[in-house]
């Protein structure tokens, strides 16, 4: 069974249709890339999978049951978790109560681990503001990973991470891998190639091309439209 399906998802602001009719479906289990040039709709898309952004039409499924009309804290509740593109960190608090308001409680080794997960745990009691840029993402990571989520939604997790982090988020989210369901939003084609099970590839808020990374790299449509090697 899917762990997550969209029907005819749609998002409208004004006179643009920024999401299209996106029919999708996500198996348990997988690490899906959702990948597309800047503009074609996919933070619009996982906004209105985890409820943060209303749908225009359509409807949204998680593990069998129609969710488009809860709220996001709701949704997450019932095990997604969401990364922003842009860190939504609480830049006065220490990494560890980020991760313990995250989890809902302090409990002290589950927090640990969660930021020993991304190689914060030495840095618990450093304010979050302190950290740099690419430390905040995987602060955030943490956050996300704390909950046990069904379904982790990462949006451009590793903007920010210096190359040689790089390699840290890969096995990181390998190790995630069958535990929770990844919805991967990446423009690092390194990483997606490296990571995905499976690719959609959206354009003009729609679904261009879906497939393997091999499938996906051989595709002249794709290549034209994102990868810019037609």
């Amino acid at each position: 069974m899917s762990l997550l399906e969209t029907k005819g998802l749609t998002r409208n602001y004004g006179g643009l249709r920024a999401v299209d009719g996106v029919d999708y479906t996500l198996s348990k289990g997988e690490i899906h890339a959702l990948i597309g040039p800047n503009g074609a709709g996919k933070s619009t898309f996982v906004g209105m999978v985890s409820g943060r952004i209303p749908t225009s039409a359509g409807e949204v499924w998680f593990e069998g049951e129609n969710i488009t009309a809860l709220p996001a804290h709701a949704r997450i509740k019932k095990g997604m978790a969401y990364t922003f593109q842009i860190t939504a960190v609480y830049a006065r608090l220490s990494l560890f109560d980020n991760v313990a308001l995250a989890l809902g409680r302090r409990e002290r080794p589950h927090v640990l681990a969660a930021l020993d997960r991304v190689g914060l745990a030495d840095r618990a009691d450093q304010n979050a503001g302190d950290l740099a840029y690419g430390h905040q993402r995987l602060l955030e990571i943490a956050m996300g990973v704390a909950q046990a989520p069904r379904l982790l939604i990462l949006d451009e997790p590793t903007q920010g991470l210096a190359e040689s982090e790089i390699a840290g988020f890969n096995d990181l989210i390998r190790s995630l891998k069958g535990d929770t369901t990844i919805l991967l939003i990446e423009h690092n084609m390194q990483v997606v190639m490296a990571l995905a099970d499976e690719i959609t590839v959206l354009e003009t808020g729609k679904i261009l091309a879906r497939g393997t990374p091999e499938e996906i790299h051989a595709n002249a449509a794709v290549q034209n439209a994102y990868l810019g090697t037609g």
